[in-house]
């Protein structure tokens, strides 16, 4: 028990010193508040039009494929900003102090979450200005946090491997990139997935965001859930199951 009280409260004060780099960097606020707001009006009318989403209007297929990439793409901050602590050697001064381990990469993880509440809050306010009208019952707008947490914290520890594995800033701007974009594009975020290429197709409907993406979809708007209700849930968990102990023997292997 004291051992993980200790690792709570370190693993908070480094939290609040990745939250206040976030304040206080103009271009990670510009981001936190653009990015969303960007990809939002760019999908709902460059593509709105020319997208048949039956039913449901472009607003409302849209916005949880918006929700899901906003997500997945501020998890990368966990990255690029685990690799800039590893570079610049800062965790050779935190292990001269009595510091837990885990801190480090939990307190990055932590801000990230915080990063995703404001843009997903923003996501819903430019969704109603837009035309995005749920039908969604106040459990499930709390289902939807929920799968939004639980997917942010699956894909924060995902990147927080990829920021031990990179041996550079610049290695890590690009490799959340190249892995969040197309896999992002390659689901139902914009388009059904039947109107994709037989191969794409069976990959998008059977790939982790599809699946968080079609249950967030269902729970706001009343489209059909089919399988995806559990899948998703136990895609994030089990991401976040292999990925905790890699991320942890990483992180000593690197201190070392």
């Amino acid at each position: 028990m004291h051992n993980l009280t200790w690792a709570f409260k370190d693993s908070v004060v480094l939290a609040r010193r990745s939250i206040l780099h976030i304040l206080r960097s103009f271009d990670q606020v510009m981001s936190l508040i653009m990015f969303p707001i960007m990809f939002m009006l760019l999908n709902r009318y460059v593509l709105g039009g020319a997208i048949d989403t039956g039913k449901v209007s472009y607003a409302n297929y849209l916005f949880a494929g918006i929700l899901v990439q906003t997500l997945a793409f501020g998890a990368n901050y966990t990255t690029i900003n685990l690799a800039v602590d590893m570079k610049e050697g800062i965790i050779d001064r935190f292990r001269s102090l009595p510091m837990h381990n885990a801190a480090v990469v939990v307190g990055h993880i932590i801000s990230d979450l915080f990063r995703n509440i404001i843009s997903g809050l923003i996501i819903v306010l430019v969704g109603f200005v837009i035309g995005f009208r749920p039908n969604a019952s106040a459990g499930e707008w709390l289902l939807v946090a929920l799968l939004a947490i639980l997917f942010t914290l699956a894909i924060s520890w995902l990147s927080a491997i990829l920021g031990l594995l990179v041996k550079s800033l610049e290695a890590a701007q690009w490799m959340g990139f190249i892995i969040i974009f197309p896999l992002t594009f390659i689901s139902s975020a914009f388009v059904p997935t039947n109107t994709m290429p037989s191969v794409l197709r069976v990959f998008a409907e059977n790939q982790p965001l599809t699946h968080v993406i079609d249950t967030m979809r269902a729970w706001l708007v009343g489209t059909s859930l089919d399988n995806s209700g559990w899948l998703s849930f136990v895609w994030c968990i089990a991401i976040i199951i292999v990925s905790v102990p890699v991320t942890a023997w990483l992180f000593r292997r690197r201190s070392n």
